[in-house]
């Protein structure tokens, strides 16, 4: 019996992430562009039913839907190489688009389009034997993916209280910037993610553009490279769902072991090997380089440093025909080498899962997903820049013209401020910790010298 995902495409970026994903996931299990399975083996149809709904006899439909609040992304997905993929009542589009501006998206414009989208995923939650969740696509410097994707959280939070909820969040990235309202845009949708989502995922535009250039030799990336690696660490993410293995996990045990407290469920995701095409039969792809490769700083999704942060857990997903006692002696052996970038008070912290199917074109492969203090970076730089603009009140008219209060803008920065904190708080606790321990011999040796005294 599979557990069931619904997967919501929310904007530009969510749509283009999406279709990439889908064309992942398809040549995975076997099925062409228009879902019917091609395939031989049987263990690709085993558990398809996790992000597919059988139609007829052959034919696959993805338990999916495709929001925008302008038609132009949702129409290059209608005619592109997936057009007779999705069912054609699942793409939901406004006419009008959120100019890039938060309150258009959870306001106005996205306020029409909620009913129909939450219709929609009714219908597809109605139609699962045992739905485990959601997973939501977008990003958060543009108006539909923030403002839309924000309300949208809200509301499935609402009506399915009980079930998973994901997202694959794309971040502003510092270098690389679309919008000059992107900071605003960012930090409101990051206060809704911390209130309405269990695990999200971060991912950013520069360490892509990053990865591209060095690791894969590509040197003018287009968008399209850059969603194909997004949707490599998603199916890497989603293997052990999607596939009989070693020690299944899915989403909501992977919530379970990696979210220590329920604010700090952002993950940072690695994939390895990150190699050139022209070189893979170079590349040795044994549980040990695997091992290594993804725990750098070069093989991450987010434009963080690891180094500077502490790993609160960790969970690491091979592919591939390998052995489950050298992916734990490595993963292990990792740990207890770099012991002094883990938290000391969660034992036990790195989680290990194993699926013998290896991804195309690959003999084996590793996803590392990872909740790290180092995340509040990126959290960090939407925060600096944030502050820059509002306290001139830059560019508020645009959000409060539209419905919004300046009250939400103080409540969203206070929030993600407290968020940060919390994280160098538990970067830091080991040192408390330590004098905690300190205090505690101090009063058993008190408590002696009263005992030997009466």
């Amino acid at each position: 019996m599979g557990r069931e995902i619904i997967n919501v495409s929310v904007g530009q970026a969510g749509n283009q992430i999406g279709t990439a994903f889908w064309e992942n996931i398809l040549q995975e299990h076997g099925l062409d562009k228009s879902g019917k399975y091609v395939g031989s083996d049987q263990q690709q149809l085993d558990k398809v039913d996790v992000y597919f709904t059988q139609a007829s006899n052959s034919k696959y439909v993805p338990r999916s839907v495709q929001v925008d609040l302008e038609p132009g992304v949702v129409d290059l997905v209608r005619s592109g190489p997936l057009a007779n993929l999705f069912r054609p009542d699942t793409f939901v589009h406004g006419e009008s688009g959120a100019g890039n501006n938060w309150a258009k998206g959870y306001y106005t414009e996205g306020a029409e389009l909620i009913d129909p989208i939450m219709d929609i995923l009714r219908t597809q939650a109605e139609g699962a034997d045992s739905l485990q969740g959601f997973q939501v696509l977008h990003s958060l410097g543009g108006g539909t993916g923030s403002g839309l994707g924000a309300l949208l959280l809200g509301k499935i939070r609402e009506e399915f209280p009980d079930r998973m909820l994901a997202t694959f969040s794309i971040f502003p990235s510092p270098k690389v910037s679309e919008t000059v309202v992107e900071p605003y845009n960012a930090v409101l949708s990051t206060n809704t993610l911390v209130e309405n989502s269990d695990i999200t995922c971060c991912i950013d535009n520069e360490a892509l553009y990053q990865i591209c250039v060095s690791e894969l030799k590509n040197k003018t990336p287009e968008y399209k490279d850059l969603n194909g690696l997004i949707a490599k660490v998603m199916s890497g993410f989603t293997t052990t769902l999607r596939f009989p293995g070693v020690l299944n996990s899915d989403l909501r045990k992977l919530a379970v072991n990696m979210v220590p407290f329920p604010r700090l469920h952002f993950f940072t995701a690695g994939y390895a090997p990150l190699v050139a095409s022209a070189s893979r039969q170079y590349t040795a792809s044994n549980v040990h380089d695997l091992t290594t490769a993804i725990f750098q700083k070069k093989s991450l999704l987010a434009a963080i440093d690891p180094v500077m942060g502490k790993y609160l857990t960790v969970s690491v997903a091979y592919r591939g025909k390998l052995s489950m006692r050298d992916i734990e002696n490595a993963v292990w052996d990792f740990h207890n080498k770099n012991s002094a970038y883990f938290v000391p008070w969660i034992p036990n912290s790195s989680l290990t899962t194993l699926c013998t199917i290896p991804p195309q074109g690959q003999p084996a492969a590793a996803t590392l997903v990872a909740n790290t203090t180092a995340i509040s970076e990126v959290f960090k730089r939407s925060h600096g820049q944030f502050r820059q603009l509002f306290k001139r009140r830059a560019f508020v008219h645009w959000y409060t013209g539209e419905g919004m209060d300046e009250m939400e803008f103080t409540e969203a920065e206070s929030n993600l401020s407290d968020l940060c904190n919390e994280y160098d708080q538990y970067a830091n606790a080991d040192i408390d910790d330590e004098y905690e321990e300190g205090e505690a011999v101090e009063e058993g040796e008190a408590q002696e010298f009263y005992e030997g005294e009466s």
